[in-house]
């Protein structure tokens, strides 16, 4: 695949994730706590199961093409810009591994507000290394434009 091409499939899954994650951040998490203990359960149920179906595709996308691109940067891309790329997804899928998904599981048993507490404030490191994984690529894209 030409590896602009590659940089256009990763910006897209990128910043399809990017949007997502402060829509999370800001709206859905902290709604959690608005759907009251009788539905909670199934609710939460419900949201992990829908939300794997809709982030699972880009997710693999933008990893697959972070590898190949750090691999094989494009000509635009400075010597380390694509593996900063895939070390900030790193971090992102480890912190996904290590807090969010573990906190979900406690929510599926029902509500726990401490849980909850911290699924928020830890997201925040998702949402900023997302936003940072999105700049990266912009300005990598916008030097490919200008060249």
């Amino acid at each position: 695949m030409a590896p602009n091409l590659l940089l256009l499939v990763n910006a897209a899954a990128t910043w399809f994730m990017v949007g997502l994650i402060w829509f999370v951040q800001i709206v859905h998490y902290p709604l959690f706590s608005a759907v009251g203990e009788r539905g909670y359960t199934a609710y939460q149920i419900q949201h992990m199961n829908l939300t794997g179906a809709v982030v699972g595709p880009p997710m693999v996308i933008e990893a697959l093409t972070a590898l190949w691109l750090a691999l094989s940067p494009p000509p635009q891309a400075a010597r380390w810009e694509m593996p900063l790329g895939l070390g900030l997804l790193v971090v992102i899928w480890i912190a996904t591994a290590a807090w969010s998904v573990p906190r979900h599981s406690v929510l599926a048993q029902g509500f726990d507000a401490d849980a909850h507490a911290a699924l928020v404030v830890s997201n925040w490191l998702r949402t900023i290394l997302w936003t940072a994984r999105g700049g990266l690529i912009g300005l990598c894209l916008w030097r490919g434009l200008n060249a």
